[in-house]
């Protein structure tokens, strides 16, 4: 098997007019390889049946999102396709896309028989590469699928971290935590995949060292809505003893803000014009309120606030405590 080259990357990004520092791919193949197609001038796109494209085989997505679809198949119907897709020759007069499967699909779907293409000579390797990077740069793909292009990226092409970190704009220690939820039991890698958990939440299960209990843990985080700082305590207690969940009651789900509080809270800054903190205690109704002051300035004038209303209200209770009794009738 031929050896990958590690300098097509950049080759892959220039091709697709992904970074504008990246090479460009040669445009003129050489002349044994050149086909009827390869005569139109580079950069130029041509219309080409549909019918004689094939799908990209090095696609690293897995899920394309049916509502963006749509959104994109009204916008052909209506504007076209304002940005042509990439092909390669392979022969038979057949075509493999390198660029756009978006775009092909939509196309698809609004009954267009051809699209706008930009032929392109490319070989497996550097269809691998400019099909990876591609979604890379667009942020098309989920955790997971990121992690296995990634992976894909520096097994085949030989590629250190650090190179594959400078190619595709990413830090280093993005790459290596992205490729490390690899790690992970594949059912809390499926979990991470369709958004059931988050990266913040999984991250923390590498440490557990068997597929058996970072699954019991994943179910666990996603049953009691454990926030990341949540899932960090429970793996903790999960490296001192594995049935820790099989011993213990669960903890209490973590308590979601009342909204009455929060409006509470609002209205009382406006009212005094200062940062008002209401904490609500164990029992029913019951609960603590804090009123912060940053000068004595400003301690007086919440002092005088607060005793005039006070004030105000006292009087109003005695004049209507007053009217009150003038209104009783007394019987003899």
């Amino acid at each position: 098997m031929k050896k990958a080259k590690t300098g097509g990357l950049g080759r892959g990004l220039g091709a697709l007019g992904l970074g504008k520092d990246a090479l460009a791919l040669p445009t003129d193949p050489p002349p044994e390889e050149k086909t009827e197609t390869a005569a139109a001038p580079a950069g130029i796109p041509a219309e080409l049946s549909i019918d004689v494209i094939q799908p990209n085989r090095f696609q690293p997505r897995r899920e394309f999102d049916e509502a963006a679809l749509e959104e994109l198949r009204e916008s052909i119907a209506q504007h076209g396709i304002l940005q042509p897709v990439t092909v390669r020759d392979i022969g038979a007069g057949k075509y493999e896309l390198i660029a756009g499967e978006r775009r092909l699909r939509a196309a698809k779907m609004a009954g267009l028989t051809t699209v706008p293409a930009i032929f392109r000579t490319a070989n497996d390797a550097e269809m691998a590469e400019m099909a990876l990077i591609e979604n890379l740069q667009r942020e098309d793909l989920n955790p997971i699928e990121e992690a296995h292009a990634y992976q894909r990226l520096l097994t085949e092409f030989k590629l250190s971290q650090e190179q594959l970190a400078r190619r595709v704009a990413r830090s280093r220690s993005a790459i290596a935590n992205s490729v490390r939820l690899l790690r992970l039991a594949k059912e809390v890698q499926a979990f991470i995949a369709n958004g059931v958990l988050t990266m913040g939440q999984a991250r923390p299960l590498l440490a557990l060292e068997t597929a058996a209990l970072q699954r019991e843990a994943a179910e666990y985080i996603q049953e009691h809505e454990l926030s990341a700082r949540g899932v960090e305590a429970l793996v903790k207690r999960l490296a001192k003893d594995p049935n820790a969940l099989k011993k213990s009651a669960p903890p209490k789900p973590e308590k979601k803000p009342d909204l009455f509080v929060r409006e509470a809270e609002e209205r009382l800054t406006r009212s005094l014009g200062t940062k008002v903190r209401i904490q609500t205690g164990r029992e029913e109704g019951k609960g603590r309120l804090e009123i912060s002051y940053f000068s004595a300035e400003d301690l007086e004038r919440l002092l005088s606030l607060l005793t005039t209303s006070a004030d105000g209200a006292a009087k109003e209770d005695k004049r209507a405590a007053l009217r009150a009794f003038s209104t009783q009738k007394f019987t003899v």
